[in-house]
Parts: C-alpha cells; sequence; structure tokens
C-alpha cells in the first residue's frame, strides 16, 4: 500500500514555535497536558513536570506512562496498557483506576466533566465516563489518532499516517473534520538513528515506538531486516532510497496483519 504523504498546498502548515527538551534517558515523549502552570509530559517510566518558561524539569513522578496524559484541574489522569490511572499530583499516589475498551491506546483529555480517549489502531476517538470507563460516544476517523486535547471548547487530533501528519478540529457530535492543520515536512514520526558502523535503526509505532526495522548498509545496497508496520513503510522506503536503495529483506518474524 502507497499512501501520498505529501504537503497538501491548499491545507495551512502549523508552525513551530518552540521545542521541550531532549529529556535525559527518555526513549520518547508519549503523553503531554497543561495543568495551568507547567506541562505534564510522559517519558516512559516517569511523569515530568515542566517549567514552559526555562523548559526546566521541576517535579518527578516515577509512574509507567507510554501513553496520553490528562488533567481535571485536580488531577492527571494517564494511561498504562489497557487502564487509565486517576494520579494525585502531589503524592504521585494512584487514586482510582478505570479499564479501557482495549489496546492500542494514544491520545487523552479532559473535557465536559469526561475523558477523550485516543485509538491509534482503531482510528477513532471515545468518549469515557471518568468514574467507570463506559463509553459515552464514538467518533471515527480515516487515519491513526494520536494525540487528543481541548482548546477553547474545540476538539482537536492528531493524526499520522506513513510520514504524513496533521492536527484536525472535529465535531464532537458528527466526527466532520472542520479544519486541518498539517506538520511541516519531515517532523518526526520515526526516528533514524545509526547504532553502528553501517547499521542503522528506524523506530516507529504509536502510542509507543515499539517496533524496530534495522537498514545495513553493504556493497551492492541495503539489508533491511524486519519490516515495521504497514504505517512505516514510506519512511522505510525513504531512509533504504537515502543509503542507497533497498536490495532485499529478512523477516525476523511475522504478523499475520
Amino acid at each position: 500500500m502507497t499512501l501520498d504523504t505529501s504537503l497538501d498546498a491548499t491545507v495551512p502548515t502549523a508552525e513551530i514555535v518552540r521545542e521541550y527538551g531532549p529529556f535525559p534517558d527518555a526513549d520518547g515523549v508519549h503523553g503531554v497536558s497543561y495543568d495551568g502552570r507547567c506541562i505534564w509530559a510522559a517519558l516512559g517510566t516517569a511523569l515530568v513536570a515542566v517549567d514552559p518558561h526555562s523548559g526546566d524539569v521541576v517535579r518527578t513522578l516515577e509512574r509507567a506512562c507510554r501513553a496520553g496524559t490528562a488533567y481535571d484541574g485536580r488531577h492527571l489522569y494517564q494511561i498504562h496498557g489497557t487502564r487509565i490511572d486517576k494520579i494525585d499530583p502531589q503524592t504521585g499516589e494512584v487514586c482510582a483506576s478505570i479499564p479501557t475498551p482495549g489496546p492500542d491506546n494514544s491520545g487523552l483529555a479532559w473535557a465536559e466533566g469526561s475523558l477523550w480517549l485516543g485509538q491509534w489502531s482503531e482510528r477513532r476517538i471515545l468518549q469515557l465516563d471518568p468514574q467507570t470507563g463506559r463509553v459515552l460516544r464514538t467518533i471515527e476517523s480515516d487515519r491513526y489518532v494520536t494525540g487528543v486535547t481541548w482548546v477553547d471548547g474545540e476538539l482537536w487530533h492528531g493524526t499520522w499516517e506513513g510520514e504524513a501528519s496533521d492536527l484536525r478540529r472535529v465535531d464532537p457530535a458528527t466526527g466532520e473534520v472542520v479544519e486541518r492543520v498539517q506538520m511541516p515536512a519531515g517532523t518526526g514520526v520515526s526516528g533514524l538513528e545509526k547504532v553502528a558502523d553501517g547499521v542503522w535503526r528506524m523506530r516507529g509505532g504509536l502510542p509507543a515506538k515499539d517496533f524496530n526495522v534495522y537498514l545495513l548498509e553493504e556493497a551492492d545496497g541495503v539489508t533491511l531486516f524486519d519490516g515495521g508496520i504497514r504505517a512505516m513503510a514510506n519512511a522505510v522506503a525513504k531512509a533504504g532510497a537515502r543509503l542507497g536503495g533497498i536490495k532485499r529483506v529478512v523477516l525476523g518474524h511475522a504478523h499475520p496483519d
């Protein structure tokens, strides 16, 4: 499957006005929320509070956190596998937990007295009862759903497909896309890093970058070890082309999809 990931001239492109990090020992930023004073970032094994002015980490809560984060004005909510933990930000204590309706959970937001949960591979957003986890509403998307947020009473979510990513404002009642802002070309979906002489690793997947693909530079081109997931196809192909072209593929394992 080949996806058209070129920028659409009819859609405005987001301007990145500031970046935070990198954060030492973090394998990525898996969730973000704002409590009115600090930015909370989920770094995999710890939730950190970041001063938005200085960029300094001012607090750290040791918690497993490999997906979305939300704040309701008093408590943090953190996706952890197939549950959402309600956390006291002062003590780090988990006050309560609710189940999620399946795996592959990505973004999380709080609005209108509900939690709004992005489900990446299901391409949808769910409105949840924060006490029970019961699904109150389902909003379908035609792309992988990453982050979810509410801004001034409007529902926005991030998308990802191949190397293309955009932000979408949707009507929460109908799911209709009302507005789109595309991310700049090359804005990080998958990273390519050199791990040894002639060996490059690309990581992909959401909510966590759990899928590794290795590109081995050889005399006649590139040997690709493992293929990642379908959504990584364009990024892997372009990386291979830059390194001389993919000549062979070696699969270490496979899944039905």
